[in-house]
C-alpha cells in the first residue's frame, strides 16, 4: 500500500475526520438559518445551556458541553461583550459562573423559531426515526471516546489515596 493510498484510506474511515466534516456541514447550515438573529449556532447552544438554570459555573458548562474550559471561556467572551450573559457570584469564590441576561433571553426568543425551522428541515430530509437512532449511536460513540478520560481519573484518584 502506498502512502497516498494509506492516507486516502485514513480519510475515508477516520471517526474524528468524518464526524468533524458532518458537524462542520451541519454547523454551516444552522449558521445560515440563524444569521438574521445575529448569532451563530455555537452561540445559540451556549445560550440554551444557560437558559434553563439561574446560573452555571464554567466547570459545569464545560462538562455538560464536553468542552475544555479554555475553549469555553473563549466562546463565552463574545456573548458577554454583546450583553447576552453576565458573571454571577457563587459561593465558591474560585469558581466562575455565568447567567443569561434579559438581552440574552431576547436573543434566544428571536433565534428559537429560526432554529426550529432549521431542525425541522434536517429531520424531514434525514428522517426522524433515523435521527433518533443516530442520537443513540452517537451517545454510545461519545461514551466510548470518554472512557480513556474516565480511566485516567480513576488511576489519578487511586494514586493519590
Amino acid at each position: 500500500m502506498t502512502e497516498q493510498t494509506l492516507y486516502k484510506s485514513i480519510n475515508a474511515q477516520c471517526c474524528c475526520f468524518n464526524l468533524r466534516k458532518v458537524t462542520r456541514s451541519i454547523t454551516q447550515y444552522f449558521d445560515r438559518k440563524l444569521e438574521s438573529a445575529g448569532i451563530r449556532v455555537t452561540q445559540f447552544t451556549l445560550l440554551i445551556e444557560l437558559a434553563n438554570v439561574h446560573a452555571k459555573t464554567l466547570t459545569e458548562m464545560a462538562e455538560g458541553l464536553v468542552m475544555d474550559r479554555t475553549t469555553l471561556t473563549r466562546n463565552l467572551r463574545p456573548l458577554e461583550t454583546l450583553g447576552f450573559i453576565t458573571h454571577v457570584k457563587v459561593a465558591d469564590k474560585r469558581a466562575k459562573a455565568y447567567a443569561l441576561t434579559h438581552k440574552g433571553q431576547e436573543a434566544l426568543r428571536h433565534a428559537l423559531p429560526l432554529w426550529e425551522q432549521a431542525q425541522k428541515v434536517i429531520l424531514h430530509e434525514f428522517g426522524h426515526d433515523r435521527y433518533v437512532k443516530l442520537l443513540v449511536e452517537l451517545g454510545a460513540l461519545k461514551a466510548t471516546a470518554l472512557l480513556p478520560k474516565a480511566d485516567k481519573r480513576k488511576k489519578h484518584k487511586a494514586s493519590t489515596e
